[in-house]
């Protein structure tokens, strides 16, 4: 029973449900501006966060940096007998075809995501209660086809399932952490002798290049040179593998700057590793409480430099400071790679979610999974995945080339 309907516009008054069944009232806020949510927000996310992407101070930041209309913001938060319980903070996108769809706001640069909410609270609900929250947040939401949250983990907070409700789902990638109480129960339960070792003969080849040094330089300190050191050597990676270069192409470099400064409300920790005082390996990451994400890593594309392995260097020496100063779980991201198998003690699946609110946009979900279906198998077929890139090197460089004459002819 609809007591008062937020659907025209971004009504301030919320909408309420009541829920016969568990006897909760449901009200739901839809604003397009953050502040108007950040009690809520920072109450909500005042024990351990699963990403960066939930933080109020992250979001706010990439807000204004990215210069979001506040058109295209929405911030959707559920309450049950008059608290908060969860919240959505989105971003409406048109893509092509005219298709418009609500997501989070950083998209593929935060490693997981999943709703802010008060997960004992969440559970609490049961599945009834959940799927009564999820179906009234959504259905608030106006002026797109469709919500599509990505990478949500299957278990947060030690609480399993509660998103089964949430819309269809996708399984997708993994979630990479490494959790542990001390470098001691890492070095113990993480490396073996032969591990040892080779990690001794990786330190004594970039020794033998010269003086190795490693530092951590944190929010105001000198972050500038590091970070821009870090993009031109993520840079040449993504060249030599045929990527593109997102941060370039989508002009995020300031983003990343911006949030390493003193009062971005962001704790910024960046690791990096020197030789003969010149920088070979950096890794930029974001603390919240005793949690570290890892956003972004880079080394070297010198090729004698590079027989030292100074990224796996720089990545030993991070093991080695951050669990005895205070972190207990250090989240290296979705996807596998050879240090999150080397490190790594926890894995997490994730799922997207896509709930429509359009007749479209169901059909576009229904492509949509299958192209992800498709993306999965391409890369997990090392065949087709070295061709697929070599056509995307082509048409890079045939884009390239038409962008140039294009100017030109300007």
């Amino acid at each position: 029973m609809v007591l008062a309907d937020a659907r025209d516009g971004l009504s301030d008054a919320p909408a309420r449900t009541v829920v016969a069944a568990k006897r909760d009232t449901i009200d739901v806020l839809v604003t397009s501006s953050i502040a108007d949510v950040e009690t809520e927000w920072r109450e909500l996310t005042g024990g351990p966060v699963e990403s960066p992407g939930q933080s109020y101070d992250f979001v706010r930041l990439w807000v204004e940096d990215r210069g979001v209309e506040p058109a295209d913001q929405r911030y959707v938060l559920g309450r049950v007998d008059g608290r908060p319980v969860a919240l959505w903070p989105l971003h409406r996108r048109r893509v092509r075809g005219g298709l418009t769809l609500f997501s989070w706001f950083p998209g593929t640069h935060v490693g997981c995501y999943a709703p802010i909410a008060d997960y004992n609270r969440l559970a609490a609900l049961g599945s009834g209660g959940r799927n009564a929250l999820w179906t009234e947040m959504s259905g608030q939401l106006t002026g797109a086809d469709l919500v599509y949250l990505r990478s949500i983990p299957t278990e947060i907070s030690g609480f399993g399932g509660l998103f089964d409700e949430l819309g269809a789902t996708l399984p997708i990638e993994t979630l990479y952490r490494s959790e542990y109480a001390s470098w001691d129960e890492c070095d113990k339960l993480q490396r073996t002798k032969s591990r040892r070792k080779h990690d001794r003969q990786q330190g004594d080849r970039l020794s033998a290049l010269g003086e190795v040094s490693f530092e951590e330089i944190r929010n105001g300190g000198v972050t500038r040179c590091a970070i821009e050191t870090m993009f031109q050597q993520r840079s040449a990676r993504f060249k030599a593998m045929g990527i593109r270069d997102t941060f370039v192409r989508e002009g995020l470099i300031a983003f990343y700057h911006d949030s390493a400064k003193a009062d971005s409300g962001i704790d910024v920790r960046l690791h990096v590793l020197r030789l003969d005082g010149a920088i070979v390996a950096v890794r930029y990451n974001v603390v919240h409480g005793d949690r570290m994400f890892c956003l972004i890593s880079s080394m070297s594309d010198d090729p004698v430099i590079q027989t030292g392995s100074p990224g796996k260097q720089c990545l030993l020496r991070v093991m080695q400071r951050v669990f005895d100063d205070g972190i207990r779980v250090f989240d290296m991201g979705a996807g596998f790679t050879d240090e999150k198998r080397h490190w790594c003690n926890v894995q997490t699946p994730l799922r997207h979610h896509y709930v429509g609110l359009s007749r479209r946009g169901g059909m576009v979900i229904a492509g949509h999974q299958a192209f992800q279906r498709a993306r999965a198998a391409i890369k997990a077929n090392k065949q087709l995945k070295s061709a697929v890139r070599q056509v995307q090197q082509v048409f890079d460089r045939m884009t390239g080339f038409r962008a140039a004459a294009q100017q030109k002819s300007d």
